[in-house]
């Protein structure tokens, strides 16, 4: 069985690079990446990910008007999406979920908890292997 595609939409280097190397090497996931929300929606329909993890705050399109975008494709409107923020108040996350965010995860996240996170999420088999047990 091939891994999990996952999609990482961040504007942010450091976070693409520790959330892809963790993903890849904790997880298992096949992990493309885009720094903003246009290349993502190009990314997104060019390679048919099987999840994306979206940045909320990002110039230009922001997450949410990504998502928009994504949901008003039919080649992207069935991709679950995954929303990290560092806005986590209880008003924030309610409009995200409304949205239709499959899940809101925290910035800054543990690393070794992202792709177990993720599968929770997504209600896929955790496959991760946390290195510190």
């Amino acid at each position: 069985m091939s891994p999990k595609r996952i999609l990482l939409i961040d504007d942010e280097d450091d976070i693409r690079e520790v959330a892809s190397m963790t993903l890849e090497t904790v997880g298992g996931f096949e992990v493309l990446t885009a720094v903003s929300g246009q290349e993502g929606i190009e990314r997104a329909i060019a390679s048919q990910p099987d999840a994306i993890l979206l940045d909320v705050m990002m110039p230009v399109m922001d997450g949410p008007a990504t998502l928009l975008r994504l949901q008003q494709n039919p080649a992207t409107r069935d991709i679950p999406v995954v929303f990290l923020t560092a806005k986590i108040q209880t008003a924030d996350r309610r409009r995200l979920a409304q949205l239709g965010a499959r899940a809101i995860m925290a910035k800054p996240f543990d690393p070794y908890r992202l792709s177990d996170d993720i599968n929770e999420a997504l209600g896929w088999p955790a496959a991760s292997t946390d290195p510190r047990n």
